[in-house]
C-alpha cells in the first residue's frame, strides 16, 4: 500500500473512532505527499513500510511530542491536550500550523518514524480484564499476570482499574483510572457471573517484556505514552494520566527482551494461574517469531493442570474485513482451543458481544 493509500485510511479510521482533527489532518498529509511536499520529504525512505507497521499514528505522535514539549506554538491551540486555551475552529484550519511544523522540525519527526507506536491504551483492560476473569473464573487461583509487548507496563496494574457499564461494574470504586460505558449493550451473562463471584482477583506477580519498553515514571517516557494518545481525545487522556498515578506507587518490572525469548523462561507454578496476555502488538512481531512464541505458548498450554493454571488472553485485529465488526477477545484455557469471548473498538471502549460469536463452543 503506497503512503498516500495508508494516510487516506488512517483517516477514516480516525473519522471512525471519533477523532476528527487527526481525520481532518491525516487527508491533507495524504495530499501533502501527493503533491511531492514537506510531509513526502519527512516520510522519505519509509515508502516500504507496511500499514500495519502504523507509519501514519507514528508521524502523528511525533508532532503530538513536539507540541507537547512547546515546540509548535502555533499549533498548541489546535491541540485539546496541549493545555493552552483552545480556539473554536474547524480541525481542517489545523493543517496550516501542522505543515509548517513539520516543514521546521524535520529530524524531530523522522526521529518517530523508527519508533512503533506504544500507547499502552488503558482502555484495552476492559476486554483484557474480562478475558483475565473468565480464566480465574475456570481456575480460580492467585494470578501471575504476564505481558508480552507491555511497552510501560500500564496494564499490568489493570486490576487496580475500575470499569462500570450500567448497574454492573468492577474493580476500586476510587480507582484514579476510571472507565465508563465500557460495554456497548448487555453485559454478557458470562461476565456478570464472573464479576459477582470475584469482585477482586489476587495478583502475586506482575511483569512483561518489550524490546524497548518505557518507563512511565520517565519524563521522556511519559512524553512518548501522552504522544500516541490522539490529542482531541480526553478521556483517553484522563484514562492515561490515571495510569501514570497508578505506577507511581505499583512497581512493574518489564524485561527488555522480546516475547519469544522472555516466554522460553517462564514455567508454571503450583498454586497459582499463569495469565499470558497481549492487546495490539501482534502486527509488530515478524512471522519467525511469532511461531517460536506461539509454540511457546503451546508448550505452557499442554503443562496446564489444576494445581497449576494457564490462560492466554488475547485482543488483537485479525487484519482482514472481519475486523470492521471489532478486535476479537479471545481466551484459551489450557490445552483448550483459543475461544472468542466477545469484541471491542480498537481502543478496547466500548467492548460488546457480537451475534456471530459464540462463547459457548
Amino acid at each position: 500500500m503506497d503512503l498516500v493509500s495508508q494516510f487516506d485510511l488512517q483517516a477514516r479510521a480516525c473519522d471512525k473512532l471519533g477523532s476528527p482533527l487527526y481525520g481532518s489532518l491525516l487527508r491533507n498529509i495524504a495530499g501533502d505527499i501527493a503533491e511531492g511536499g514537506p510531509c513526502a520529504t519527512v516520510l522519505a525512505g519509509f515508502e516500504e513500510m507496511a500499514f500495519a507497521s502504523a507509519l501514519p499514528l507514528r508521524m502523528m505522535a511525533g508532532v503530538h511530542a513536539l507540541v507537547l514539549s512547546g515546540g509548535a506554538a502555533d499549533l498548541a491551540p489546535f491541540y485539546p491536550s496541549s493545555g493552552v486555551a483552545l480556539r473554536q475552529c474547524d480541525p481542517a484550519e489545523a493543517w496550516i500550523p501542522f505543515r509548517q511544523a513539520v516543514l521546521d522540525r524535520p529530524e524531530w519527526i523522522r526521529d518517530w518514524l523508527d519508533r512503533p507506536p506504544q500507547t499502552n491504551e488503558v482502555g484495552r483492560a476492559v476486554p483484557l480484564l474480562a478475558g483475565l476473569l473468565a480464566a480465574v473464573d475456570a481456575m480460580p487461583m492467585p494470578v501471575r499476570l504476564l505481558e508480552l509487548g507491555a511497552s510501560g507496563g500500564l496494564n499490568l496494574r489493570a486490576d487496580q482499574f475500575r470499569w462500570d457499564s450500567g448497574d454492573i461494574g468492577w474493580g476500586p470504586p476510587d480507582s484514579p483510572v476510571r472507565i465508563t460505558d465500557a460495554w456497548r449493550g448487555p453485559v454478557p451473562a458470562w461476565l456478570s457471573a464472573a464479576v459477582r463471584r470475584h469482585p477482586r482477583v489476587t495478583l502475586v506477580e506482575r511483569g512483561g517484556c518489550d524490546p524497548t519498553p518505557l518507563d512511565p515514571l520517565s519524563p521522556r517516557d511519559s512524553l512518548a505514552l501522552r504522544s500516541y494518545v490522539w490529542p482531541d481525545q480526553r478521556e483517553r487522556a484522563a484514562r492515561l494520566d490515571g495510569a501514570l498515578r497508578l505506577a507511581e506507587r505499583i512497581p512493574v518490572d518489564i524485561a527488555v527482551t522480546g516475547a519469544r525469548d522472555f516466554l522460553a523462561g517462564v514455567e508454571l507454578e503450583r498454586g497459582t494461574l499463569t495469565v499470558v496476555w497481549h492487546s495490539v502488538m501482534r502486527q509488530y512481531v515478524g512471522a519467525e517469531e511469532w511461531r517460536a512464541v506461539t509454540a511457546e505458548l503451546d508448550r505452557l498450554a499442554a503443562a496446564s493442570r489444576p494445581d497449576a493454571g494457564f490462560a492466554c488472553v488475547a485482543f488483537e485485529p485479525q487484519n482482514s474485513s472481519d475486523d470492521r465488526n471489532g478486535f476479537r477477545l479471545t481466551v484459551r484455557l489450557g490445552a483448550g482451543a483459543p475461544v472468542v469471548l466477545a469484541r471491542a473498538m480498537p481502543h478496547g471502549v466500548p467492548a460488546f458481544a457480537y451475534p456471530l460469536d459464540d462463547p459457548a463452543r
